[in-house]
C-alpha cells in the first residue's frame, strides 16, 4: 500500500498523523487540508475499532498511537460507546468552498457521523458560562447610572454669545 508522503520524513509524518487524531479526538471534529485529512481518516478509524472492544490490551495500543493519554482514555471511555450502531464509516470528510489564504490550499473539515452528545463533557460548562456572560451586562448596566449628556449645540452657542 502507497502511504501519502505529505512532503515530510517518515517520523515527522508519523508525529503529525497522530497529533491530527489526538486533535480529532479531543476536539471532536478537525479543520485540515484535503491530503492530510486522508491520511488521518483510516488511521483514526483503526483507533476507534480498537477502543470499541475495550480491553487492556487495546487500550494500550491506543495510547502508544496518541499523543495524549487522557484523550485516549476519553476515547475508549466515552466516544467509542456512543459510536456501537456502525461498524465502520465514523468518520467525514466535508470540503469548503474556502482556501487558504497563504498557500491556496483546499480546507476541509473532517468529523464524526454520528452525533457525539455523549462526548461533549463542557457541556455543562458551555451553558454555565453563557449565563455567566449574559447576567454580567445586565448587572453592568444596572450599576452603572446612565450619565448625562448635553446637546452640543447648546455649547457652541453658549460659547459665541460670550464672545460677543
Amino acid at each position: 500500500m502507497r502511504t501519502r508522503k505529505l512532503s515530510r520524513t517518515r517520523d515527522a509524518r508519523r508525529l503529525l498523523i497522530k497529533n491530527l487524531a489526538t486533535a480529532l479526538f479531543d476536539k471532536g471534529s478537525l479543520m485540515t487540508t484535503l491530503p492530510k485529512a486522508k491520511a488521518v481518516l483510516p488511521y483514526s478509524e483503526k483507533l476507534i475499532t480498537k477502543a470499541k472492544k475495550n480491553n487492556l490490551h487495546n487500550r494500550r495500543q491506543i495510547i502508544s498511537k496518541l499523543t495524549r493519554r487522557d484523550v485516549a482514555h476519553r476515547l475508549v471511555d466515552e466516544i467509542a460507546p456512543s459510536l456501537t450502531k456502525r461498524s465502520s464509516g465514523h468518520l467525514k470528510i466535508e470540503r469548503y468552498q474556502t482556501y487558504r489564504q497563504g498557500d491556496g490550499v483546499e480546507l476541509v473539515l473532517v468529523y464524526f457521523v454520528d452525533s457525539l452528545e455523549a462526548f461533549n463533557p463542557n457541556q455543562e460548562a458551555d451553558q454555565t458560562s453563557t449565563k455567566a456572560v449574559e447576567a454580567k451586562p445586565e448587572a453592568q448596566s444596572e450599576a452603572k447610572p446612565k450619565a448625562k449628556t448635553t446637546p452640543p449645540n447648546k455649547k457652541t452657542s453658549s460659547k459665541k454669545e460670550s464672545k460677543k
